[in-house]
């Protein structure tokens, strides 16, 4: 039961925190780690006691890290490690049950903001960037100077951004440089104009101008990577980017450029046939994936919502990371959607693993709102946030009486008309409809109900009132290998 509904204990067990020859050199750390800008955020607030987060491929240096700011501040250092969800979120909860006041955390981040408010320090690693190599291959990738290009890149590779645009900026005139959202330090002023927040990064956009207008030109990766879909910062990036403008990458090591143009049209191709299984399902588990990130609750309640107000039954699911084995539990559903953050959403999953496709929050929106717009015109938001009011992307359920509900939908996938939604309020008391049986007995009418009707085997039968009363006699003993009445055949 623990390795069917949740990852085995012995599995964290025996997994190894840090390969010796992966582990930073001594002598390296405080540049790696930027220590000393953590020393001065831990001295700045006061902290008696503070949280270090790490994602497993840096566990192997916690220790050395730990002790050395232990020792130039004074503090007491937690090492948090093997998170609930993923080692992008700011682990809330862990950093409350160890007391601590503040926490760092380092590694790749999505920056998404906390559930709870709690100072947070964000090392995002500084990665050696080739500028030259770089710029060689970004002239070679645009070379109209007037085009419109913003320079992006992984977050180990964002402090190297500024030096390549002084590199560049001669010859181009409309170059726009993205930073990482990092929290504002307490008490600094917002700048004026605000720059624009979009997939993890600011954009210093000058008034009357729009994001939609610029290319892009991403510097990140590694040739040694085999499957360029493994990276969910990239793909959240495709995803989001406007599909007229080119879109480039280019490796910080060796300067080899590549048009992403073809990759984003097969992960947009990808996402349009999930959105169609979406439309499809009776049945959508809607899957917890995380807790420590804001407004999780109102996202979920509102996925709820629009399950039902498009006729889907919808089941709320807290397995922690998903894998085949837990969410194969589950044969009833239909498709599952990850309620994560950015990162989390867009993981990479193993090919073929799971036995129902999962889905974005963006996707099930699609499926499931009649005023969503068609594919091309809509935005691919890859969080959540985006969808719920007061968000400049959220698009409000029509009313029941509205004719989108009508309108004839067909299946791309097996080609049948598909029915329109009963629309139901949330406080409509039809809602859990009764459906009397010939015995007089209630059961409830639900897609689970019909799927376990449809099974050959349902389980252990009661059969109340219809097995004979008898005496209670002693049964056999032993094991099933060898019970004491077999003898010894």
């Amino acid at each position: 039961m623990e390795s069917t509904f949740s990852s085995p204990a012995e599995a964290a067990l025996q997994r190894e925190a840090g390969s010796a020859g992966l582990r930073t050199p001594l002598d390296e750390l405080d540049r790696v780690y930027e220590l000393e800008r953590v020393v001065g955020f831990v001295r700045d607030l006061g902290c008696l006691r503070v949280a270090l987060q790490f994602p497993d491929q840096l566990l192997g240096d916690a220790g050395a890290v730990a002790a050395r700011l232990e020792e130039a501040t004074g503090s007491k250092m937690f090492i948090l490690g093997d998170t609930a969800y993923g080692s992008c979120c700011v682990d809330v909860l862990g950093a409350e049950q160890a007391g601590a006041q503040a926490l760092v955390h380092f590694g790749p981040a999505c920056l998404s903001p906390p559930a709870r408010p709690l100072p947070v320090a964000f090392v995002l690693g500084q990665r050696s960037v080739a500028l030259e190599l770089c710029a060689k291959a970004f002239e070679a990738q645009n070379p109209d100077p007037t085009a419109p290009v913003v320079l992006l890149s992984e977050p180990a590779c964002a402090h190297a951004l500024e030096a390549l645009a002084t590199l560049l900026r001669p010859r181009y005139l409309d170059l726009l440089v993205s930073s990482p959202a990092l929290p504002l330090p307490a008490g600094s002023l917002n700048p004026n104009p605000e720059p624009l927040e979009r997939f993890g990064r600011r954009f210093p956009l000058a008034p009357g101008r729009c994001l939609e207008e610029y290319g892009a030109f991403y510097v990140g990766g590694s040739e040694a990577i085999s499957d360029p879909d493994l990276d969910p910062d990239l793909s959240r990036l495709l995803l989001g980017w406007a599909p007229g403008q080119p879109f480039s990458s280019c490796c910080p090591d060796t300067g080899r450029t590549q048009d992403e143009g073809v990759r984003a049209g097969r992960l947009r191709a990808r996402r349009r046939y999930l959105v169609e299984r979406a439309r499809d399902a009776r049945v959508v588990g809607l899957l917890a994936g995380t807790l420590g990130v804001a407004r999780h609750q109102e996202a979920l309640a509102h996925l709820r919502n629009l399950t039902q107000a498009a006729g889907k039954r919808s089941y709320v699911l807290a397995l922690g990371r998903p894998t085949p084995a837990k969410l194969a539990n589950f044969p009833e559903v239909d498709v599952f959607v990850l309620l994560a953050c950015p990162l989390g959403t867009l993981a990479p999953q193993p090919s073929g693993s799971f036995f129902r496709p999962v889905l974005a929050p963006c996707e099930l929106e699609a499926a499931c709102n009649p005023a969503w717009p068609p594919p091309g015109l809509a935005p691919h938001l890859t969080h959540y946030a985006d969808l719920l009011p007061g968000s400049p992307f959220h698009v409000p359920l029509p009313p029941p009486d509205s004719e989108l509900w009508d309108a004839p939908d067909v299946s791309l996938i097996t080609g049948d008309l598909r029915p329109p939604p009963a629309w139901k309020p949330s406080d409509d008391p039809g809602c859990s409809a009764l459906t009397p049986k010939p015995q007089l007995e209630l059961a409830e009418s639900s897609p689970a109900a019909s799927f376990l009707s449809s099974r050959s085997w349902k389980g252990l039968q009661p059969r109340l009132g219809q097995t004979p009363v008898t005496g209670a006699v002693s049964g056999r003993r032993g094991i099933a290998i060898a019970y004491e009445d077999e003898g010894n055949s």
